[in-house]
């Protein structure tokens, strides 16, 4: 009988009668499956690797990433989406998510709407995607029909699509090369079929590891430094203002000067205080070297790197 089900829906042998057990014996077994998950995303970085390749390459052409998916793994989507524009200072248009349902499933279940395909086909025409594009449908069970036809859709365009899963056999990997399958086989729930468990946070790892790498390999990071981060509070400008005395080593009333002189824009302060520049200098250097730090260090060739 269970060899006919996904891996996701199958019976986890390690949780048989988990419901006679005392809560720190619950949590050890949680605990103690969740810590295989790592171990299988390690499997997937080469197909990883190829969809961020496809990702740098979108945005170095003026392209933008989509995640796609229903319930949990919409959730994931918009969440990682969500993250990027205060973390690296991007445009919200530039990473989105789109989950099954709406704005109403993030919060509430949506009975039945990843099982509509036209429905996945019409959030991609709702906001204009194009072959310059990168779209990664996301689906532990990678039976979404929403997703299925929302990724069939992109490929007509021409566009690069991905899919993570965590059943090899699932109907998502049949419509996209093996290059870029993110199959993660993370086994049977503890919970039979909760995968937002296991699978979900199996899906957040993948997803971090693929907005993160993206945006550091244009740029928004200097060393291991988030020198792009949008200073909306005072929390986040008083990091800034760290980040620019650690990095151009100077005192805490020059990094609040070069702060204010750069219009509040981190990176472009720290290129400032860096190369001895004034505003529209730091933003020449910036623009030349596609707003990396690292490059202008390279062309520069005279200072090193934190």
């Amino acid at each position: 009988m269970y060899k006919q089900l996904l891996d996701t829906e199958k019976r986890n042998p390690l949780s048989y009668r988990i419901d006679s057990k005392s809560t720190g014996e619950i949590l050890s077994i949680i605990n103690n499956e969740d810590q295989k998950v790592p171990f299988v995303v390690q499997t997937a970085i080469p197909q990883i690797t190829t969809v961020v390749e496809d990702v740098v390459a979108s945005f170095n052409n003026n392209g933008r990433l989509f995640y796609i998916g229903a319930g949990t793994s919409g959730r994931l989507g918009v969440l990682d989406a969500s993250e990027c524009p205060p973390t690296y200072g991007v445009s919200p248009s530039m990473v989105q998510g789109i989950i099954a349902g709406g704005q109403e499933a993030l919060t509430t279940s949506v009975e039945w709407a990843e099982d509509d395909g036209q429905a996945g086909v019409e959030s991609l025409r709702t906001v204009n995607f194009s072959k310059n594009d990168v779209l990664i449908g996301i689906t532990a069970s990678g039976g979404a029909a929403f997703v299925i036809e929302a990724l069939k859709y992109a490929r007509s365009l021409g566009a690069k699509v991905g899919a993570i899963s965590c059943n090899k056999d699932s109907s998502v990997f049949e419509i996209i090369d093996e290059d870029h399958r993110i199959f993660i086989p993370v086994g049977p729930e503890i919970i039979t079929g909760s995968t937002r468990m296991k699978s979900g946070t199996a899906q957040k790892l993948v997803l971090n590891m693929i907005t993160t790498t993206a945006m550091i390999r244009i740029g928004k990071v200097f060393n291991n430094l988030m020198v792009d981060l949008r200073p909306v509070n005072e929390k986040l400008i008083l990091r800034a203002q760290r980040l620019i005395q650690e990095i151009t080593d100077c005192d805490e009333k020059a990094s609040i000067e070069l702060f204010n002189q750069s219009g509040c824009n981190t990176k472009l302060a720290i290129t400032m205080g860096l190369f001895n520049a004034n505003k529209k200098e730091a933003e020449e250097m910036l623009e030349k070297a596609k707003g990396s730090i690292s490059r202008i260090m390279e062309q520069k060739n005279s200072i090193s790197i934190v």
